[in-house]
């Protein structure tokens, strides 16, 4: 009879298993690009955790997307997918691209969201308002 007690409520902590940033404040919120590796970025470019083991966003010229399964702290992007389309500020945007793509680490503060590498490097995104 116990068992029967607990299969439900195994079931609803398996349905919000999300152990990635977002489970850890990063979800909800559009976070902003403010800097990487302590120089301010020029142009504009949004991250977001729309559900459990995903991301999109808005580079300089296209919208993104990538899965994101790795627990907290971690951060690994799989299955890095973007749009095609041309813009003067595809150089920034793949400068983006290449640092997000190079973060293993994750860490929410308030209203401040840090990404980092083994190699040192960072990326600092806020909120956006």
């Amino acid at each position: 009879m116990r068992t029967l007690l607990i299969l439900p409520f195994l079931a609803l902590f398996q349905c919000n298993s999300d152990e990635t940033v977002a489970a850890y404040g990063a979800a909800g919120l559009s976070w902003q690009l403010h800097n990487i590796d302590g120089q301010r970025f020029p142009t504009p470019i949004t991250l977001m955790f729309p559900e459990t083991g995903k991301i999109t966003g808005q580079a300089p010229c296209n919208a993104y997307r990538a899965a994101l399964n790795a627990p907290y702290p971690w951060f690994e992007l799989k299955a890095f997918g973007a749009d095609t389309s041309e813009c003067p500020h595809l150089v920034e945007e793949g400068t983006y691209f290449a640092a997000l793509l190079s973060m293993t680490q994750s860490e929410v503060s308030g209203e401040t969201l840090i990404l980092r590498n083994d190699a040192g490097n960072e990326m600092v995104f806020t909120t956006a308002e």
